[in-house]
This record gives C-alpha cells, structure tokens and sequence, in this order.
C-alpha cells in the first residue's frame, strides 16, 4: 500500500528517478477536508512531487528548484496483493509510471515487472511497454 509521503522509484524513462505521493485519488469525501481514501494499490493514481531527476531531464531545467508535481500510476508494491485464486504478489520496491491527463504514459520504456492487475483495470499501453507482466 502506497500512503501520503511515501517515496517511490519512477520505473520509465522520463528522466524523474525518485518522486514523493502527495495524494492518493479516488474515494469521496464524507466531511469538507477529510478525504476517505488513504492508501494506493496497483493500478490507482496519485499525485507526486519528483525529488530526484537525471540532469538533462525536463524535471531539472534552469530556474526550476522546486519540486515538479506530476500523475503516477502504481505498477508495484511492496505490500503483498491478494488475486482472485488466493495467491499473492508483491515486489521488493514501490514503482510507478509517469501519465498524463489521459492516463497514458509520458514514458516510450518501462522498466522492471508490472502487475498483471493493470491489464484489468485498462492500462494497456503500460503492459505493453513493460519488460515482464507478474
């Protein structure tokens, strides 16, 4: 599970190296302020703040010394995740892939495994690009 604060690797090739959740999104919200959902799995969206970028990268232009917020989606946990026929999956580092507005990746490489749980819930062209489907 990927909660506020949780420091994630960027597993593409869009020059961002490490970036830091600063919103999960989805769920309601049942007072004004208190969002109800905490905690991302594989396959939500968050909201990060890249803390570590490639030199050369857009993230790290002259004049730029804040943090660069950008949408992630969550392609593997460190938490184990249950599947349907009982078995569980989990990975030894949290990941995510850089999206746009239209949840397709900024990226043209994935790097590492990704669930097989993005398949289900419709990001294609993620699994597509990735090395190895788990």
């Amino acid at each position: 599970m990927i909660q506020l604060q949780t420091v994630v690797d960027v597993a593409d090739n869009t020059g961002a190296k490490l970036a830091m959740v600063i919103r999960v999104l989805g769920g309601s919200t049942g007072r004004v302020g208190k969002p109800r959902r905490k905690t991302a799995g594989v396959g939500d969206i968050v909201i990060l703040a890249v803390k570590k970028a490639l030199a050369n990268s857009d993230f790290m232009k002259p004049g730029n010394h804040k943090a660069r917020v950008v949408r992630g989606v969550v392609v593997r946990t460190n938490h184990p995740t249950r599947r349907p026929d009982g078995s569980y999956v989990r990975f030894d580092r949290n990941a995510v892939v850089l999206v746009d507005d239209k949840n397709e990746p900024k990226g043209t490489r994935i790097f590492g495994a990704v669930a097989r749980e993005l398949r289900e819930k419709g990001y294609m062209k993620i699994v597509s690009l990735a090395d190895e489907v788990v």
